[in-house]
């Protein structure tokens, strides 16, 4: 049965320019017109929630808002051919929880074009531990592949790799049979990401080669890079021949100062990979292979289930960047 009110996290900016989180009850005529209206299930956090709750206005333009890049959910109104009531979807990436209102809430209202069909094999449970930051990894991971990485060509590294991007790319590559390095800056985490799947575990530090050299001894077959900066420059120097690198992050640094002698004298490549305007043919692919020969055995360990009245501190979390694990968000 559909309400007419629902409840959602929404950002308010006050008179003070402060940003303000409470937990609201919306009606569903406030939500933007759209051809699909989803009543969602599960979403899961992002660092780019995080952000537009803080009044980030490179994510978020216009308050009150509710975040949320990510939700899964059931159709309950449709005004496509494609999409009937009672079907299961997953709604990520576009404008999504940015400047159209987000996944943080029981219900969203979104154009058919942003609607992928839930594929066989897949839950919606299991698409919010995936996510924005699990359909990025699957496509980091599908670059590389397409370009010829495969585990007998050598170990892959995952920069950033408590994230929630890292933390995925680490458990589908290691579920691929590849052997896997993960770098961190959190001691603390070795344990987990040894759990998750990781064979090796170097320090931050180790990836941030100050020497100038334009290369480095060859070690990576492949890199999921999730950070920028000069751990990009350091892993791209650090290929092995006909290695290449996928980018999709700049947590530590939006610059890259390297040199084309990786590319010209050991043929590596370096991929940009962009979630949010992927094209629906290989959204769907990607979302298939998720869904059946890239999926982890054990997803749930990647996870810890939260309430919608959880999040506000949740994202402080992430903002102080002690996130470890991806939160999945429990809304119906």
């Amino acid at each position: 049965m559909q309400h007419t009110s629902f409840k959602a996290l929404q950002i308010t900016e006050n008179t003070d320019k402060q940003y303000v989180r409470n937990i609201v009850q919306r009606q569903i005529s406030d939500l933007p017109a759209g051809e699909i209206l989803v009543k969602v299930h599960y979403s899961t956090l992002n660092y780019k929630d995080a952000l537009s709750s803080v009044g980030n206005k490179g994510v978020t333009r216009n308050y009150p808002h509710t975040p949320g890049i990510d939700a899964a959910g059931v159709v309950v109104k449709s005004e496509s051919d494609d999409f009937k009531v009672g079907d299961e979807v997953i709604v990520t990436s576009y404008d999504l929880g940015m400047n159209t209102s987000g996944g943080l809430a029981e219900y969203i209202s979104v154009p058919a074009r942003w609607v992928v069909p839930m594929p066989t094999g897949l839950s919606m449970r299991e698409a919010m531990i995936y996510g924005t930051a699990g359909f990025t990894a699957g496509m980091c991971i599908n670059a590389l592949i397409t370009n010829g990485l495969s585990p007998e060509k050598g170990k892959v590294l995952v920069t950033g790799s408590t994230g929630g991007v890292g933390i995925l790319s680490v458990a589908i590559l290691k579920k691929l049979g590849f052997e896997v390095t993960a770098v961190t800056g959190k001691p603390d985490a070795a344990e987990f990401l040894t759990k998750v799947g990781a064979n090796e575990i170097v320090s931050r530090e180790t990836l941030d080669d100050q020497s100038g050299r334009p290369m480095l001894k060859s070690l990576y077959a492949g890199v999921v890079d999730t950070v920028g900066g000069n751990i990009l420059a350091t892993a791209l120097k650090s290929l092995t021949y006909g290695g290449a690198a996928a980018a999709c992050g700049l947590v530590a640094s939006p610059e890259l100062h390297t040199s084309v002698f990786p590319f010209i004298l050991r043929g590596n490549s370096l991929f940009g990979i962009d979630s949010a305007e992927c094209p629906m043919s290989l959204r769907k692919e990607i979302w298939q292979k998720l869904a059946h020969d890239w999926k982890p055995t054990d997803l749930e360990l990647l996870v810890k289930e939260i309430s919608l009245e959880d999040v506000p501190t949740q994202l402080d979390i992430m903002l102080k960047g002690g996130a470890l694990g991806k939160s999945l968000v429990i809304l119906s």
